[in-house]
């Protein structure tokens, strides 16, 4: 019979049979791909069979290579709940988590949840990973990360939910824009015709469309933003309006243009702030107490009040 000699060939191979690419997966497991390389092909021998196929454009898995596939992430993730179990047992709070949160809520929510969420847990380390909402769940899904901080509405069947708090659109524009001369500001036809989108893959633009109740819009004639700062400069620059997240227009996002950002009126858009996990995990303890500090942090009196104000940013950056 034979045996597996390190818990650490499965993660390399787990690594390339994901990233399906040698320099990124030794990246992912923070080793050399000589190393990488090496422990793939121990554990090739040790199995008496070839799990992955490449030459110098294409990696791909053998036919037993994607049977493997499944268990080694099984193995993986029992090695793993065993980590976490014993950490809990040893003291709660304490060890790792790994943590996924997607680019349009990273910059406005971490710095105010990390430094109260360190200072309330110290023993507990957190490992961050931005990323958009789908690569976030597939890692969730394969034990590379234990939670992710996600907007909904998305597709989430099969995990575990814990909905945060609501981010109501707000509409930013330049300050002589005419969507701004009524006292109500909704979202018509005619402002959806300019609104301006990110580019495909970021769930903020299945949100704007879901506001406009649009499959699609025109925009700027098909050009599209990489990112919430890309989109603003965008929109400084004349090209068209954007809704953006309020916490992105209280987090500073707006400081030093000469935008404003207006919210909508009643019924508001919006998108719901939530932190998954696998339905498995051995860290609820640490994904209740997460929560609760984002919670406490983003509650209803700071983020989803309704002001009826207008934000007009200065020319400093904060």
């Amino acid at each position: 019979m034979t045996t597996i000699s390190s818990l650490k060939q499965l993660r390399y191979f787990v690594a390339i049979a994901t990233e399906l690419n040698f320099t990124r997966a030794a990246e992912v497991c923070f080793v050399g791909q000589s190393t990488l390389s090496a422990g793939l092909k121990e554990l090739e021998d040790s199995l008496g069979v070839r799990l992955v196929e490449r030459d110098r454009q294409h990696v791909s898995l053998t036919p037993i290579g994607e049977a493997v596939l499944d268990r080694a992430k099984s193995i993986l993730a029992g090695a793993d709940d065993l980590v976490y179990w014993i950490a809990a047992a040893s003291g709660p709070m304490v060890g790792s988590i790994k943590l996924g949160i997607i680019p349009t809520i990273a910059p406005f929510l971490l710095p105010k949840v990390l430094p109260v969420f360190r200072s309330q847990f110290p023993a507990l380390q957190i490992g961050l990973r931005e990323d958009l909402t789908h690569e976030l769940i597939r890692r969730v899904l394969d034990h590379q990360l234990d939670f992710a901080v996600i907007a909904l509405p998305y597709q989430t069947d099969g995990l575990l939910v814990k909905p945060l708090f609501n981010d109501e659109f707000w509409l930013a524009a330049r300050a002589d824009d005419p969507a701004f001369k009524g006292k109500d500001l909704h979202l018509s036809a005619k402002l959806a015709d300019r609104l301006l989108l990110l580019e495909e893959g970021h769930c903020l633009r299945d949100h704007s469309l879901q506001a406009c109740k649009r499959a699609e819009i025109a925009g700027a004639e098909g050009i599209e933003a990489t990112s919430l700062l890309t989109l603003v400069q965008m929109v400084e620059s004349g090209m068209g309006i954007a809704l953006l997240p309020e916490m992105a227009v209280k987090g500073g996002l707006l400081n030093g243009t000469t935008l404003v950002a207006r919210p909508l009126s009643a019924p508001v858009p919006k998108r719901g702030i939530a932190l998954i996990a696998r339905t498995s995990t051995a860290r609820i303890d640490a994904f209740m107490a997460l929560a609760g500090v984002i919670q406490d942090q983003f509650s209803a009196p700071a983020i989803t009040r309704r002001t009826g104000r207008t934000v007009r940013t200065t020319t400093s950056s904060k």
